[in-house]
């Protein structure tokens, strides 16, 4: 029974059955926020909701009951679970709230397709170095966003009147929304410096800074690239090895055989040597 469900649970088929599933169930969600369509299709669309996710929790309890404890040793199984079990919670009272949760099942994408698989791991391999950055930011948003209050402050309250004022605004400028007619020119305009200010940190946040962070996703997804193509060279040699190995089995059976029936003929000769001498 249960190396008959593996085989089901393994199969490339299955695994196409649930992508298939997974972006029926994200049309159909989405056509749930649509009122006319909920008016005129909602009771089935609930129907159609409460089949698939049926069949989700039925992949879940196959796949718990093929690999058992390696199944919750696999971060990517245990999101399947998170997100599986989600949906199932009440979505009703205080927890409706949970009702909006369910697109998330739509994630589930990241582990069925393995290049979005690989793309995740590059993210989450990059976080070490992310946090690094994050930190630096964040010390020379400080720096800026104390000089900003102490420069503009009094002239201009609105955006630098307090520490954390100067820094929604310093943000606003490094993302280069409306950053120079809509605050640095009216700034200049009382302070026909103040470009020695706002420049250099343009230059440092965005340019310089920001661009770490894609120089670091970039490494780590190349990182993980190489380590996709080492373990599918591996795969590959496992695979080999085991298709010459299942080859040479018949030969060395048959080499087995040859021996044995060489040893007895030895034998034969031996005995009729001895009976007549």
């Amino acid at each position: 029974m249960q190396e008959w469900l593996r085989r089901i649970v393994d199969d490339p088929r299955t695994e196409g059955v649930i992508i298939g599933l997974i972006v029926f169930n994200a049309v159909t969600l989405g056509i749930e926020t649509i009122p006319g369509a909920m008016a005129v299709m909602g009771p089935s669309l609930d129907v159609v909701d409460d089949i698939v996710i049926g069949i989700f929790v039925v992949e879940i309890a196959a796949r718990i009951y093929v690999r058992r404890l390696a199944f919750f040793r696999d971060p990517w199984s245990l999101f399947d679970f998170v997100v599986v079990a989600i949906a199932l919670m009440p979505a009703s009272g205080a927890f409706s709230v949970l009702r909006a949760l369910r697109i998330l099942r739509v994630l589930r994408l990241i582990t069925t397709v393995p290049t979005l698989k690989r793309v995740v791991g590059g993210l989450i391999a990059a976080l070490p170095g992310m946090g690094s950055v994050v930190v630096l930011l964040m010390l020379l948003f400080y720096v800026f966003s104390v000089m900003a209050t102490k420069l503009f402050g009094a002239e201009f309250p609105q955006w630098f009147g307090s520490l954390w004022a100067s820094a929604y605004t310093l943000f606003q400028i490094m993302t280069l929304e409306n950053w120079s007619d809509g605050i640095v020119r009216p700034v200049m305009e009382r302070f026909p410096y103040a470009w020695v200010f706002f420049v250099p940190f343009i230059i440092v946040t965005a340019f310089a800074v920001l661009n770490l962070f894609i120089g670091i996703v970039v490494n780590a997804m190349q990182s993980e690239h190489e380590k996709a193509l080492a373990e599918e060279a591996q795969a590959n040699r496992d695979a080999e090895r085991e298709m010459i190995q299942q080859e040479a089995e018949p030969v060395i059976e048959e080499i087995k055989r040859l021996r044995a029936e060489i040893a007895e003929l030895k034998a034969a000769v031996t005995g009729r040597a001895s009976a007549g001498s």
